[in-house]
């Protein structure tokens, strides 16, 4: 039987830090506050929107909603992002994507402030994941997934890690970042030869596959920690499942994330802490560069 790496574990951890963070900001006259930029009415957003929402209360992140129809122009919805870089009292942004198509997705993310930016769209961001920086914030499903290995202890120095996928929301970064942690990793896609087999040889795998419970027992070996990433709708099970199938992997494999109640979990919390810190650095740069310098 599998260890289960439930998000409710690390969702804890990573609160009581936030809450810490917050709470001194606040002895400064700082209020940690995130926009949410929402385009039109997509259920999945105003989903989402609601769990950001929650979570930010819980651990006193004020929220600003800015909601715009889905007919918005270019030019409307690229004033409400400078109005929000230039707004100091806004410490991150969160742009719910993908945009409707009238919109370009690359000139609004070339305009956010990367600094603001805590969920890892904009190539500032990006660069400083690829880096290994401090320089704006990683993704934050990626940063999920390695906060899900160090809160168990999972150690990825000299390890045989896989990435399956190769997004720039999830495979890339969390590729980078586990190389930042001295793991040897592969990266699958589309075109990879044999997948079972590469992912079979892995000690640590990471599965961001986008293909629903995909990822039957001809990719598992014992002793393995499996991380899906995945998020989907089984009409057949009634029910959420990831791109691994569970009941193959579980009794195969070492530990794995559940679905639900794993990485989606972890994701959001990481995404508050990020606004958190964003605060941190926004209103105290000099201290916060001096502390990095000298680490």
């Amino acid at each position: 039987m599998a260890e289960i790496l439930k998000g409710a574990d690390v969702v804890s951890a990573i609160n009581e830090r936030t809450i810490i963070m917050v709470e001194s900001l606040k002895k400064s006259g700082i209020t940690a506050t995130l926009a949410i930029v929402r385009v039109g009415e997509r259920a999945d957003d105003i989903s989402y929107e609601k769990t950001a929402s929650k979570r930010c209360e819980t651990v006193g992140v004020a929220v600003k909603n800015i909601l715009l129809p889905a007919d918005v122009s270019q030019g409307e919805l690229m004033q409400n992002i400078l109005e929000l870089n230039d707004d100091d009292n806004v410490h991150g942004v969160l742009l719910f994507r993908p945009l409707p198509k009238h919109l370009s997705d690359d000139a609004v993310r070339a305009l956010l402030n990367p600094e603001k930016d805590i969920d890892g769209i904009t190539d500032g961001s990006l660069a400083g994941v690829f880096t290994g920086s401090d320089h704006g914030f990683a993704p934050c499903t990626a940063k999920a997934c390695i906060e899900i290995l160090d809160h168990f202890n999972i150690d990825c120095k000299g390890k045989r890690a896989v990435v399956i996928g190769r997004s720039l929301v999830v495979g890339k970064p969390v590729a980078m970042m586990l190389m930042q942690k001295h793991a040897t990793v592969t990266v699958c896609h589309t075109r990879t030869v044999d997948m079972p087999a590469v992912a079979r040889n892995a000690e640590i795998l990471i599965v961001a596959a986008g293909q629903m419970e995909g990822l039957t027992k001809e990719y598992f070996s014992p002793g393995q920690v499996v991380i899906d990433v995945g998020i989907n709708w089984n009409d057949q099970k009634g029910k959420l499942c990831g791109d691994v199938l569970f009941e193959d992997a579980e009794p195969i494999v070492a530990a794995i994330t559940p679905v639900p109640g794993g990485v989606g979990t972890v994701t959001t919390s990481v995404l508050v802490s990020h606004v958190a810190r964003a605060a941190s650095i926004l209103n105290n740069h000099q201290e916060y560069m001096r502390h990095d310098f000298n680490r």
